[in-house]
C-alpha cells in the first residue's frame, strides 16, 4: 500500500468523472500490493439516488466475480464518501480510502452533503478498521465540484 502512487490513482477517478460531469463523483479501487485497477465507478444518480460513484465501484467489483480480499483493497474517489458509501466500503472489507474533495469544502460550496464524516463511520463501526486518507489532489478535485456548485 505504501508504495501505490496516490496521485496517478486519483487522477483516474478525476478523468472518471467525464461520465457525468453534473455530479463529479468518480471512484476506483486498487490492488493495494500490485496496484492493479480491478473496478472503476462514477455516480449515476440520475438513474437510482443510491447509485454514488463509490457504490457503481464496489458493484462493477462484486460483479467481476474476481474474489478479492477487501483489506488490500484501496478505493479511490474524488470526494470524502458519505455515509451511505462509507458504510458501504466497511461492509465491503475494503481496508484504505483515498480521497480528494471533503465533505465540509463540498458543504461550502452548497453541495447537499450528510453531515457524518467519513473518519466518524469508521470510529463508530466496531470492529472494522479502514483507513482515511483525504486532501489528495485536493486542488483539482475541488475545481471539479466548484465548477457545478450553484
Amino acid at each position: 500500500m505504501e508504495s501505490l502512487d496516490h496521485e496517478r490513482f486519483m487522477r483516474r477517478a478525476i478523468a472518471l468523472t467525464a461520465n457525468c460531469p453534473r455530479l463529479p463523483f468518480g471512484a476506483l479501487i486498487v490492488r493495494g500490493d500490485t496496484g492493479e485497477v480491478l473496478a472503476e465507478g462514477w455516480n449515476q444518480s440520475a438513474i437510482n439516488p443510491t447509485w454514488h460513484g463509490e457504490i457503481d465501484a464496489i458493484n462493477r467489483l462484486a460483479e467481476s466475480g474476481r474474489g478479492v480480499s477487501g483489506s488490500g483493497l484501496v478505493l479511490f474517489t474524488t470526494a470524502e464518501p458519505c455515509p451511505m458509501c462509507m458504510a458501504a466500503i466497511l461492509w465491503s472489507g475494503i481496508g484504505t480510502v483515498v480521497f480528494g474533495s471533503s465533505i465540509r469544502f463540498l458543504q461550502q460550496q452548497g453541495w447537499r452533503q450528510i453531515d457524518i464524516l467519513s473518519d466518524e463511520v469508521v470510529r463508530r463501526s466496531p470492529g472494522w478498521a479502514c483507513t482515511i486518507i483525504g486532501g489528495v489532489l485536493e486542488a483539482e478535485c475541488n475545481a471539479l465540484f466548484e465548477a457545478q456548485a450553484g
